[in-house]
């Protein structure tokens, strides 16, 4: 009867813990980002916390305000942005539908070498016009679906953006706590090797994060080194927003319209530099920057960090990022740890 006991009481506990976790699963993403950017403060907080004498709870709304300021306030304006820009563009289909193209514009005239031809293919688009669109119809509600979809899951990350800088003052707060807490499971879970690997997972997501920061930093500097050589007004700012999409992996949207800007002020030579530059050098740097400052200071390999980080992209998406190396790091750690063990030398025989 008591062994009965225990295993009703068991199997309640397991339902109980399968409701919650039913019940957090649509905001795990939110709490993921929260306690990855708490992890990563954490000496900040550590800092403003004496600072303050000792209490918490401000330090914990400073910087809570302080990530909302950073963060949150430019992406709602770059979202915003977006929508204004996609009106806009709407409209501009609807007045080409009526009205067709406008004239060339006289830069297009003194173009080397093609310029004669770039204004013949105004012209004939232009005619034809009417049965382009003609034949795009039946394919712009597929397109509307698209954007629609897209729209709407930008503004479901926007939202989980905010609550995870909601929830990061409670992370702030309690994070010794929580801490605690972890270490309590997982002892409970794998003994006294649970040290061990929270110091895997720790040392491996303060890499990841230092070599997302340290990453969109450089191609913040490399990408206001361009725009000063290039003449392109407001080089500080656009850095700032370069910093800004290189946290969310998409420089190009910078630099890019930078790029037609010069071509639209015919500083062509000035254009093609800042299209190589940014292709190669701001968007390049990832590709190399990223893996070494993930990879260093730890006992991973290269390969390793590399495939965690290009795996979890794909599998997990921007979570990835820091979900992948985490993950093969702890079960490279697993491997390693048993491949030793089992390499020891056997004990002496007993006498």
């Amino acid at each position: 009867m008591f062994d009965n006991d225990r295993l009703l009481l068991r199997l309640l506990l397991l339902g109980l813990l399968g409701a919650s976790i039913w019940v957090l699963l649509p905001f795990w993403s939110a709490l993921f980002w929260a306690a990855v950017l708490a992890f990563a403060s954490w000496p900040l907080m550590r800092l403003l916390t004496h600072l303050l004498g000792g209490r918490q709870a401000a330090a914990a709304g400073v910087l809570t305000v302080g990530w909302i300021v950073l963060v949150a306030l430019p992406l709602v304006w770059l979202g915003f942005g977006l929508v204004d820009r996609v009106r806009e563009g709407v409209e501009l289909v609807k007045n080409l539908q009526v009205a067709g193209l406008p004239p060339p514009p006289a830069w297009m005239a003194r173009v080397p070498l093609i310029g004669d031809r770039l204004i013949g293919w105004w012209y004939q688009a232009d005619q034809q016009g009417v049965a382009m669109f003609s034949a795009l119809k039946p394919y712009m509600g597929e397109v509307g679906n698209w954007a629609l979809a897209r729209s709407a899951k930008l503004g479901a990350g926007i939202f989980e953006l905010v609550l995870s800088l909601v929830l990061i003052f409670f992370f702030y707060r309690d994070g010794l706590r929580l801490q605690a807490f972890a270490h309590g499971v997982l002892e409970r879970l794998i003994g006294p090797a649970a040290q061990q690997y929270m110091d895997i997972i720790a040392g491996t997501v303060q890499r990841v994060v230092n070599g997302v920061i340290g990453t969109a930093a450089a191609q913040a500097v490399l990408a206001t080194l361009g725009f000063f050589i290039a003449g392109v007004p407001g080089a500080f700012l656009l850095g700032l927003l370069t910093f800004v999409c290189s946290l969310l992996m998409v420089p190009p949207l910078v630099w890019g319209p930078a790029v037609i800007w010069l071509f639209y002020q015919e500083s062509y030579g000035y254009a093609v530099f800042m299209a190589i530059w940014g292709f190669f050098v701001i968007s390049g740097v990832d590709n190399i920057l990223k893996p070494y400052l993930i990879s260093r200071g730890g006992n991973l390999p290269l390969v390793v960090v590399l495939l965690g980080v290009l795996g979890g992209l794909l599998s997990f998406g921007f979570i990835g990022l820091f979900l992948g190396p985490v993950l093969l790091a702890v079960v490279y750690n697993l491997v390693s740890a048993w491949v030793a063990s089992s390499q020891r030398p056997p004990p002496p025989p007993v006498a």
